[in-house]
């Protein structure tokens, strides 16, 4: 029993990290992206709303990555769970679906509020600028 409840907590440090730095991501978005705002506003410059569009799509991309990836390791969690402890070989493969895997990350609900909201804000300031 010790060998699978170790297995499991490694498993679960990674997603833990998995999720923190999906959260991380999510902070950086908001917070860089504001900033583009303010100095578009200040300046009446469209361009850094054209960089805070770029920015906040590299983040939804690296951020879908991450939940990817966590998907991937909470099913071998779950399979782990099910297993005997002498079945336990500490492996940390996962099958993380390729691109398919990605794109249903990337169009989650929760991610199409987050940055969808934040792709509306841009249009708004956009607006705004001009």
């Amino acid at each position: 029993m010790e060998n699978k409840l170790k297995h499991l907590e490694f498993l679960q440090n990674v997603i833990t990290r998995k999720n923190t730095n999906s959260f991380y991501i999510k902070g950086w978005a908001v917070t860089i992206v504001a900033a583009l705002f303010a100095l578009a506003t200040k300046d009446s410059e469209k361009s850094f709303l054209f960089v805070a569009a770029l920015i906040s799509f590299s983040f939804w991309i690296l951020d879908a990555f991450f939940l990817q990836q966590e998907r991937a390791f909470r099913i071998l969690y779950s399979s782990v769970s099910k297993k005997i402890n002498s079945d336990i070989d500490f492996s940390m493969e996962i099958d993380d679906g390729g691109f398919s895997g990605w794109m249903c990350a990337a169009v989650s609900r929760t991610f199409l509020a987050f940055y969808g909201a934040i792709g509306a804000a841009i249009l708004m300031v956009c607006y705004v600028v001009s």
